[in-house]
């Protein structure tokens, strides 16, 4: 197997980066081999997410290994974690599949730390024999891991969550909102006009672009702008957090469109862009290494609701508005 990366995968993992083939961009399980392997090689196992499965191949060069890859349906590690499969019972499976006790001396399997939510390694040993180690957080540290008698570095266990981690989902979140981006910008086409008339053109051409920009600011603030400053604002809930950035997302919006507008417009506006910002920067539990599954069922349960009443808030404003004027 090659440790290169060819432009064909770069090109692959730019497209899934943007939310392009996402669900489809997975490698076929099984056994794998890295260089000229023995039965004294280590086996490394992994998801058969390709841009995983990229990231890990392209730091292995030089080494001799085995690489075994789990059916996580193409879903990272972490993640398959969480789900569930990336897990002690497919670890087991794939290892009896692939008859990997008659292909090894040793009885050692390299995990993923990020794995380790998912995964009991005693139930790893007692369904096939072997051994379970959690190797470093980044793939760039395995060779020095491995190299290391398979002792990790407090550096090794660390997770960093840079910027450039924080917003490499976001272009993902543009690609799945594109289609509610149409069917908002429809039906907003329809309620801009409402009002003393019943419906009128030119009020619609007049409170439209207000509308539609507030939702559109409000998403960059819950997708990019909370993503981007996430460790620096206030409040431990991400729904909050992505809240507070549509909320500024959202006056912005009433500064630059609601001129002309009631005071009433531009009120619809800042509640409609601060429930965005809400629900994507809620929606962002599941990208962060800040989150449990527990505290997103918590989230959920509790903002959900109030994301619904400040909807109908706004929703009620912006109807009401051209009747006050």
């Amino acid at each position: 197997m090659a440790t290169h990366l060819s432009a064909a995968d770069r090109l692959g993992g730019v497209g899934v980066r943007w939310g392009i083939g996402r669900g489809r961009y997975r490698v076929i399980p099984g056994l794998y081999a890295v260089g000229s392997p023995d039965a004294q090689s280590p086996v490394i196992v992994t998801a058969n997410y390709k841009l995983t499965f990229d990231a890990l191949r392209k730091e292995l060069s030089g080494l001799n290994a085995w690489l075994l890859v789990l059916d996580t349906k193409g879903v990272n590690v972490w993640c398959a974690a969480g789900k569930k499969t990336f897990s002690a019972e497919e670890i087991v499976r794939r290892v009896r599949a692939c008859g990997l006790e008659r292909l090894v001396a040793h009885r050692t399997l390299v995990l993923p730390q990020l794995a380790a939510p998912g995964v009991a390694a005693r139930e790893v040993r007692r369904g096939c024999g072997f051994k379970a180690v959690f190797g470093p957080v980044c793939a760039s540290d395995l060779k020095a891991f491995i190299a290391a008698d398979m002792q990790a570095s407090p550096e090794m266990r660390r997770v960093s969550f840079g910027l450039w981690d924080r917003l490499a989902v976001a272009p993902v979140e543009i690609h799945n909102a594109r289609r509610k981006a149409l069917y908002a910008a429809l039906i907003l086409l329809f309620l801009a006009g409402l009002g003393p008339g019943v419906w009128s053109l030119g009020r619609m051409l007049d409170r439209w672009p207000a509308a539609f920009g507030s939702l559109v600011l409000g998403f960059f603030g819950g997708a990019f702008i909370m993503p981007a400053l996430l460790p620096w604002l206030p409040f431990r809930a991400f729904a909050l957090k992505g809240g507070l950035a549509g909320l500024a997302m959202g006056t912005l919006a009433a500064a630059l469109f609601a001129g002309g507008l009631g005071w009433l417009d531009g009120l619809a506006m800042i509640l409609a862009a601060t429930v965005v910002g809400s629900w994507y920067g809620l929606n962002y539990t599941g990208s962060s290494t800040f989150t449990s599954p527990s505290g997103v069922e918590r989230e959920l349960r509790r903002y959900m609701p109030a994301q619904a009443v400040l909807t109908l808030a706004a929703l009620v404003a912006w109807l009401v508005s051209p009747f006050a004027a």
